[in-house]
């Protein structure tokens, strides 16, 4: 990559003098379609740039094909044709820049290099050309489930909302619980402990800035036990628009929606009988018995039933298949309150988390059924109850 052509303009380098063909109209180029930052390890170069230290020993324009017929992946006819070309350049940090001309330059081929350049370029110009009317503030809410508190990285939740949306305020996201309970969801005061930090930290953090007019949108990023997924969506409820994102397992973990997916149908069924307990089972990432339900409320429970033909952990891969669902409950909650007209609402929840934070917010506080919302813990060998959204009139 090192040497001059005589072809190309020329232009000394500011640290070293030394000569280069790429013109500085060129290196603006680069700079500005690498957002300033490493082609390799994504590091921002742009302080190195302007300490005057570009091509000495941090940022580097590097070439693909070398400027010279010897340098690494040189070649007679395209080094010179290619030196001073944007699409033969990109930016590296001083260990990468070496790593490809010297260390492991034989394991970088014009291929790899050239795949490496167009995908950090498409994600920078992916990013940039997102309307800034899409930007959305990120919520992030943990709480222990079983003994296990999972992480929620914010470069994997900010990945998460492009192409559609980016996060406002960067790194400044709106954290609820985000270190777990010294308790655990086997402990009775867990679910009033969690409930009520839920709903404080809530108010301050959310609530507030809602009324004050901060807060437009919101990306929905959620690990916990179900009962708390739900209460988390009552009170974002369905006022401020807000997207909900769901942890995906296969074919890797990740929270962005895939491409693709197959579909998760909903089935809905009425009780044989109407005069017992109203119980709701919410069965998609797991099948739930009607006698477990039976064993807790009596054999007259009148069971509603959400369910999908093949249940199974990672089984919610569309978003159209949560707005479905979405409207699915919405009716749904409406025709319990047709039928049964006074009570509260049983539920007996195993689903993805997305869904239950979408159960929450289309559950209505003024027009629907209070909800009593249960637990299955191993631990206690069945369901318990584990807390109450809204209060019986």
């Amino acid at each position: 990559m090192k040497g001059s052509v005589s072809s190309k303009p020329k232009s000394k380098n500011r640290r070293s003098g030394r000569a280069t063909s790429v013109r500085p109209v060129t290196r603006c180029v680069i700079w500005a379609r690498g957002a300033g930052r490493c082609y390799f390890c994504n590091k921002e170069l742009v302080g190195d740039f302007l300490a005057g230290l570009e091509d000495g020993n941090f940022g580097f324009v590097a070439h693909i094909v070398a400027e010279v017929e010897g340098g690494p992946r040189g070649d007679k006819v395209l080094s010179p044709k290619l030196a001073d070309d944007p699409s033969n350049l990109m930016l590296a940090c001083y260990p990468h820049h070496k790593m490809i001309d010297v260390d492991r330059k034989d394991d970088f081929s014009v291929e790899t290099l050239q795949s490496i350049k167009r995908s950090h370029e498409e994600r920078i110009a992916t990013q940039a050309s997102i309307a800034p009317d899409r930007a959305s503030h990120v919520l992030r809410y943990a709480a222990n489930v079983g003994a296990h508190l999972a992480s929620m990285p914010y470069q994997d939740v900010a990945q998460a909302m492009v192409p559609d949306r980016y996060p406002v305020e960067g790194r400044n996201t709106i954290d609820l619980s985000m270190y777990g309970s010294a308790r655990t969801d086997d402990e009775h005061a867990y679910w009033e402990t969690e409930t009520t930090n839920l709903e404080r930290l809530f108010e301050s953090r959310v609530r507030e800035r809602i009324r004050a007019g901060e807060l437009h949108h919101l990306s929905v990023f959620a690990l916990a036990p179900q009962p708390l997924l739900m209460k988390l969506g009552a009170l974002i409820g369905d006022i401020t628009p807000a997207e909900v994102f769901q942890r995906h397992r296969e074919p890797e973990e990740t929270w962005r929606w895939p491409d693709s997916g197959e579909a998760m149908p909903i089935l809905v069924t009425e009780p044989v009988r109407f005069d017992g307990p109203i119980a709701l089972k919410i069965a998609l990432s797991a099948t739930v018995g009607d006698e477990r339900i039976q064993s807790v409320l009596g054999q007259d429970a009148s069971i509603w039933s959400v369910t999908t033909p093949s249940p199974h952990n990672d089984v919610l891969k569309r978003r159209e298949n949560l707005e479905q669902f979405r409207r699915e409950m919405r009716k749904l909650f409406d025709r319990i309150k047709a039928v049964h007209r006074v009570g509260t609402i049983n539920v007996f929840p195993a689903m993805p988390v997305a869904t239950a934070v979408e159960t929450g917010r289309v559950w209505m506080p003024k027009a629907d059924l209070p909800l009593a919302v249960w637990d299955h813990n191993h631990a206690l060998g069945g369901f318990v109850p584990a807390i109450t959204i809204g209060e019986a009139p």
